[in-house]
């Protein structure tokens, strides 16, 4: 997979102390999707694994 920059945005945030909701906005079909699940599945693993 492609080192994409929005993972690091998404790395900070999860490491604030005092984080808020995190809201993902962009056009359609250019992985917002898919960029969600891929932080989810790195940094919280798999369900059910």
């Amino acid at each position: 997979m492609l080192k994409r920059k929005f993972m690091d945005v998404l790395a900070r945030w999860k490491n604030e102390k005092n984080r808020e909701c995190l809201l993902v906005t962009g056009a359609r079909q250019v992985g917002n999707t898919f960029i969600i699940r891929e932080f989810a599945k790195q940094s919280y693993g798999q369900p059910g694994a």
